[in-house]
This record gives C-alpha cells, sequence and structure tokens, in this order.
C-alpha cells in the first residue's frame, strides 16, 4: 500500500492532513493540491504516515496535483517549521505557508532549479570550430564564477538556447548539477578574496576575541556566541573574518538584521570585503518578484550571503555554515501580530538542529541572553575598546526642570549644538517620535484631538496638513477650530521630529539638515540617499528616531542629543528600562566614531534616577545587572517563563468574557500563575476593544503544558461571533 501523506494547509488546524498520493513518488517539501471540503487548497506535504490501519485508509481522500517536481523545504527547514508550531502553539499549516514567498503560496511554478558549468576538454575548440553559437554558451559558461541555472541560460541566449545547451551536453562539454547533489559544488571556484583597501589590521583585543570564536566554532556540538562589544568596537570586522573561513568551505552565511535601513549598509559592506561572492537580502520592502528571486538564489546555492530582517530565517540554505545575528537584543526580531514568533530564536534553534554556529552580536545584549551566558548555555566574548583613535563619548546629563525650552531644546543645548557646528562637525538629535506634535488641543475647554478608532491622541502632521493616529494609521485633516467650543486657537503639545526640524532651521537657517524617520524614508531608496547626504557634509545636523541607533557610521558626528528620556523612565512597562538601557546606549554610540571626542547630552527631569545613574556611571553591563536583580526578584523572564493571551472584540465585555473562560480552564491546570484578565493599557484599537490575561510559570514545560491543554479545549469554549483571541509565548511588550 502507498505511503499516506502528512499535508500542512493554510487553515487554522492544529494538526496536519492525511493524503493518499496520486503517484508512486511524492517528494516530502513540495507543494501539492489537495481536496478541502467542497473545495481545494495547497499544501506542503510535511513527511509520510507509514502506520496501519487499512480501513481508516480507505476513506482518506487522494491529493489532486502534485505542483513541484523537487521539494520546496529540506528536512532541517521542516522540522524548524514543526518545533515553531509546537513552541508558539499556532497552527502548523499557517506557519508553514508563513516561511514561503508570496509568489509561492500564490502557487507559482517553481523554475528548473539544474544549474550548468563548463566541463574541461582538451578538444573542445576543435569540437566547436563550426558552431559558433555553442562555443559562445561554453565560453560564456567557462568564464562564470558560479555554475548557471537553466533560467539563466534562456535570458542569455534567447531563442535555440535549449539546443545549444543539448549539443554541448552530448559532446561532453557541459555538465548538469541536480539540486540533490550540489551542495558545495554550485559555488565554482570559491573565493573569498578580499580588495586591499577593506582589510583591516585587527587589534589583539580582537584578535583574541576572534581566536576565541574560532575554538568554539569547533567544537563538535557549538553553542551559541555572544559577541558583545561597545558601539564602534569592530564587531562587524570579527563577523567578516569568521564568515571568511566558512566561505572558504563552500558553505552558506544567513545574516539576520533587525531594521531595513540597515540591510542596503551591511550588505555593501560585505559586498565590499567579498568581491567574489554573491550576495542576496530578503525584507519588506522588496517587490514580490524580488524577494521570490532572492529566495530561489540562496535555495539553489546561487548565493552564498543572505543578509534579510527576521523572515530570512525560514529561507532555505542548503549549504549553510554560520549563522550571524546583528543586534540581537533588538525587539524588532519579534513579530507582533499572526505567527508570533522571535527570529533570533528561531536562529538559534536552526543552528542547534543543523549543528553549525551562530554568533549574536550586539553592544547591549538582551536580559535573557546575559542570563544564557551566566548559566552556560552561551559563550562569551566581549570588545570594550574602540580600534583606532576613536574615543568612548563623554556622558552629560541636563536637568531642564524650570528651563525656559524652545521646543523641547534647552538653551544649554543649543548653545553646544552652536558650538559644534562651528567646529564643521555633525550634531545628531535623537527623538523616538515622528510628526510635529504628538496631541492637538483647545487652551479653552480642554477638548483633545483622539483617534475615533482608538483610545489614543492623534500626532499632528505639519508637512502633510494631517492628523495621524500612529496605531491604526486613520487619518483626517487638521480642524481649523474646537469642534466643542469653535475656538479658533487650537495648540499643539509636545514635539515629534518635524517640530525639531522646525525649531532648528529657525535657529541654524544655513545649516544642511536631514530628517530620517518613516515618513522621510518611505520612498525607494530615500534612506540611501539621506545617508549618503550625512556622507557629503562636514557640518550637517540629523534627526532622527531609532532607526538611527543602530549600525550606522558617521564619522564626523561628534555631538548626540537625546530628548524625551523620561518616556521610558517612567513606564510601567517592565521590559520598558530594559530597552531604555539598550537604546541610549546603542544611540550614544553613534558620536566620536573616529579621532574627534564625541559627547552625548540627555535632557532630563529625573537627573536623579538610580538606574540612569547607574548606566551613565557604570555602563550597560552593572546596569543589566541590576535590572536582571529585579526580575530574579519577581520571577519576571528570564527566570520564569511568560505567555500573554490578548482578545479583541467589539466591546471589552466580550473580550473580558473570553478571557475568563480561557482563565477557568488554565486554573484547572494549578502550575501556573494567572494576572488579569483586564483592558489592555490601549483599551481601543482599530474599533476594537482589547483585553489582556497574563500567564507566568517557573518552568517552560509547565507554561507549555498548560496552554496545550488550553488549545485541546478550544472548541468547548463559548467563543461570541467577532471575538477573536491570540497567544504570545515569550511577549516583549505587554500592550
Amino acid at each position: 500500500m502507498k505511503s499516506k501523506l502528512r499535508v500542512a494547509v493554510p487553515r487554522p488546524l492544529r494538526t496536519l492532513l492525511t493524503y493518499l498520493p496520486n503517484t508512486d513518488t511524492v517528494a516530502v517539501g513540495c507543494r501539492v493540491s489537495v481536496p478541502l471540503g467542497h473545495t481545494s487548497s495547497m499544501g506542503v506535504v510535511m513527511g509520510y504516515d507509514n502506520g496501519s490501519g487499512a480501513a481508516k485508509a480507505y476513506a482518506l481522500k487522494t491529493i489532486r496535483q502534485v505542483l513541484d517536481k523537487e521539494a520546496l523545504l529540506d528536512q532541517h527547514l521542516i522540522d524548524l517549521l514543526q518545533w515553531a508550531a509546537a513552541y508558539y502553539h499556532y497552527p502548523i499549516g499557517e506557519v508553514v505557508f508563513a516561511a514561503l514567498p508570496k509568489l509561492l503560496r500564490e502557487g507559482k511554478a517553481l523554475p528548473d532549479s539544474t544549474v550548468w558549468q563548463a566541463v574541461e576538454h582538451p578538444d573542445a575548440a576543435k569540437l566547436l570550430k563550426h558552431a559558433k553559437r555553442q562555443q559562445a554558451m561554453y565560453n560564456w559558461l567557462n568564464n562564470q564564477a558560479q555554475a548557471s541555472p537553466t533560467e539563466t541560460l534562456r535570458e542569455q541566449f534567447g531563442s535555440g538556447w535549449s539546443n545549444y545547451l543539448h549539443s554541448l551536453q552530448k559532446k561532453g562539454l557541459v555538465e548538469a548539477i541536480q539540486p540533490t547533489s550540489r551542495l558545495n559544488t554550485a559555488i565554482k571556484n570559491p573565493s573569498t578574496k578580499q580588495t586591499a583597501n577593506t582589510i583591516l589590521q585587527l587589534t589583539a583585543q580582537q584578535t583574541n576575541c576572534l581566536q576565541q570564536c574560532q575554538t568554539w566554532m569547533k567544537t563538535e556540538k557549538p553553542r551559541p556566541i555572544l559577541l558583545q562589544g561597545i558601539t564602534g568596537s569592530g564587531k562587524t570586522e570579527i563577523y567578516l573574518r569568521l564568515m571568511t573561513e566558512v566561505l572558504a568551505q563552500g558553505r552558506q552565511v544567513l545574516v539576520l538584521v533587525p531594521e531595513i535601513g540597515l540591510t542596503p549598509q551591511l550588505l555593501q559592506r560585505f559586498q565590499h570585503y567579498f568581491p567574489q561572492q554573491t550576495l542576496v537580502s530578503l525584507h519588506s520592502k522588496l517587490s514580490d518578484t524580488e524577494r521570490w528571486q532572492a529566495w530561489l538564489k540562496a535555495r539553489n546555492q546561487q548565493a552564498n550571503i543572505i543578509i534579510g530582517t527576521r523572515s530570512v530565517v525560514f529561507t532555505p540554505c542548503p549549504a549553510l555554515g554560520l549563522i550571524v545575528v546583528d543586534e540581537e537584543h533588538d525587539q524588532s526580531f519579534k513579530q507582533q501580530d499572526t505567527f508570533r514568533y522571535h527570529g533570533r530564536d528561531l536562529a538559534i534553534k536552526r543552528a542547534q538542529l543543523l549543528n553549525i554556529p551562530i554568533l549574536l552580536g550586539s553592544a547591549t545584549p538582551a536580559l535573557e541572553t546575559l542570563h544564557n551566558v551566566q548559566t552556560g548555555r552561551y559563550h562569551s566574548t566581549h570588545l570594550d575598546q574602540r580600534p583606532g583613535l576613536s574615543r568612548t563619548p563623554s556622558l552629560h546629563v541636563q536637568d531642564i526642570r524650570g528651563q525656559d525650552l524652545q521646543s523641547g531644546l534647552s538653551p544649554q543645548t543649543l548653545l553646544a549644538i552652536r558650538r559644534t557646528l562651528e567646529r564643521d562637525e555633525q550634531v545628531m538629535l535623537f527623538i523616538n517620535r515622528r510628526g510635529f506634535a504628538p496631541l492637538l488641543l483647545c487652551p479653552s475647554c480642554g477638548w483633545q484631538g483622539q483617534c475615533e478608532h482608538c483610545s489614543s491622541s492623534m500626532t499632528f502632521h505639519a508637512r502633510q496638513g494631517k492628523l495621524i493616529c500612529h496605531h491604526c494609521a486613520y487619518q483626517r485633516a487638521v480642524y481649523t477650530e474646537c469642534p466643542q467650543c469653535y475656538n479658533p486657537k487650537l495648540t499643539t503639545q509636545g514635539q515629534g521630529t518635524e517640530r525639531i526640524e522646525l525649531t532648528l532651521k529657525h535657529y541654524f537657517p544655513d545649516t544642511p539638515l536631514v530628517r530620517i524617520d518613516r515618513d522621510s524614508t518611505s520612498r525607494k531608496g530615500a534612506l540611501q540617499q539621506h545617508l549618503a547626504t550625512i556622507a557629503q557634509h562636514k557640518r550637517l545636523l540629523i534627526i532622527g528616531t531609532q532607526m538611527l541607533a543602530k549600525g550606522h557610521d558617521f564619522p564626523n558626528l561628534t555631538l548626540v542629543i537625546i530628548l524625551d528620556v523620561d518616556q521610558s523612565l517612567l513606564s510601567p512597562e517592565y521590559h520598558a528600562l530594559e530597552r531604555f538601557g539598550q537604546l541610549m546606549t546603542q544611540v550614544a554610540g553613534r558620536a566620536g566614531r573616529s579621532h574627534k571626542a564625541g559627547q552625548v547630552i540627555l535632557q532630563t527631569t529625573q537627573p536623579q534616577h538610580p538606574v540612569l545613574l547607574t548606566l551613565l556611571q557604570q555602563g550597560y553591563p552593572a546596569f543589566a545587572k541590576q535590572l536582571l536583580k529585579e526580575r530574579q526578584r519577581w520571577q519576571f523572564p528570564p527566570y520564569g517563563y511568560q505567555a500573554l493571551i490578548r482578545a479583541d472584540a467589539p466591546e471589552m465585555d466580550m473580550a473580558l468574557e473570553i478571557l475568563l473562560q480561557i482563565k477557568d480552564v488554565l486554573t484547572a491546570c494549578n502550575a501556573v500563575q494567572l494576572m488579569g484578565p483586564t483592558p489592555a493599557p490601549l483599551e481601543k484599537r482599530a474599533g476594537r476593544y482589547r483585553a489582556q490575561l497574563l500567564v507566568q510559570s517557573t518552568q517552560r514545560n509547565l507554561r507549555h503544558q498548560c496552554l496545550s491543554a488550553l488549545i485541546r479545549q478550544e472548541k468547548s469554549l463559548r467563543t461570541k461571533k467577532n471575538v477573536r483571541w491570540s497567544i504570545d509565548i515569550d511577549p516583549v511588550e505587554l500592550s
């Protein structure tokens, strides 16, 4: 009897479905069309069911069509996806299809992935003497650094290409390399030659760090390696040296970055360092076709360096030899809706499944990562010196209580800016809020410009002349008068990047200015243009949000001003202080990256805040140690394990009601601590009311046992129409 197939379909089902094959051979990892109810669905074959039970098998349906000649996903990637579905308690089919490019989810056919390379032959010239087109194809293949895919030959040689290729194959002048036999062979004569101007001499500390990593990477079962280095200490140079060794073996390297904005810059750095290598990037700013093509190049081993944001962790890389997670602490690695996975954590799991090394880099490691180092699960090495003449910037707290602020800027801050510009140096002002002002209000009656669909105020965007909700994206024209008392003189409160820009243009009209936030970089290529402007000008003002905090190197930047520090210091969310320390350290690290001394000014009304003083006086390691003690006291992660169950509904009572039912189920487990249900900090979003229930346990397995019990009883919950609920494992924010 034929083996039964276990198939994942893109439906909210917690299990795989079983079908009979329509042919003798159906590859695991390929797409199929299957009957589902009264319709058809695409599915992915995840494995075989060879169990007995002929009577039961008799009632099984047969797949309708095999859509791929070869597997899209290899066994390691299938194992990773099944682990992720179980760990995050998310439907397996939706996990699998989230890992595929959109065009493949929509049924686009996989092109022939056979690659071709020329074969050295003593009589090649004689055999091709009277076949000019065959000779052209042979010479072209012979000059390629890598074996070339069928599709490339079709595009390169046009009509008749297949005849030329077939003739060359018959003459023994070319050979085809199939996907199953391509490991370490698709990269023809792999080279890690660097251009002379990109090779930097390592410092003694960097050399020691590199040697430690090399030793750890060669162990039988490599553990994750934390590379903790202050900003500007040369972590990327260590990445490049370690990548060189892996690429020289014909292996692939997967690099995860938190922000789209970092991808082009890192890609350019790698291209300069590895001019002989093929690199691709995958991120949400690419078109569907661009993502699909990059995905195929990685899968077919036509690319050896693959860089991208969190979803790149699902990219097939048959010859994967190293994973690098840059800025591993960044919360952007956590998906905040639907399939709420953490890209860094899945990268660690993927490395474990493949038994390959993974490098986690950060100047400000996550508390969970530091805890894993303390408990011996991870290796750790440090870079606490900047190479060359660059120095760590000096930090100054500026007490702005009672100050006459100009759009949030104190007189001392404006003076520091002026003096820096007079030296033909650059100044960066950091405020993590885009728009002109976060609030429009009436001074007469107290009316505030609230979003109609959220329990939040709308941000005034002066350039667009609109009020925009940053939670649901609803927008409307700015009010010309108060809708309650008809006062025509409305005012704004607070400041965003646009307001700071206007103020600086008033005080420094002759100084070029660049504003970098989501609004100013929405157009494709805009960020690269802004970064080019920064590189071209010595004397410059830079305003930005957290997009500027990570990875960018501005050699002439000597003054960094951090505004609105108090928002994080006074937040009730326990993750806020960790993020504050990370962001402040990262932003401060932009200053003084060359031989010029850097200075950082933090404006605050809380100059004696103990956490702030620890960060400034003792640095991030002591700051993190203090937070870990506090987390241990309350058994918060990493000393406890959390899940946040969220519900949303047309009415708050409906959201709370379903969470109360869920709480009853979980209470019966008697193994977890439950907090709530309560309305979410942002009670209403996009017209729906939100509530949440926090689940906490001192043991990860007990948390999962309770949530698995909940999933098993899911159908018994009395869920009203239009009520939705979800599970967020290891939440990074409780909002």
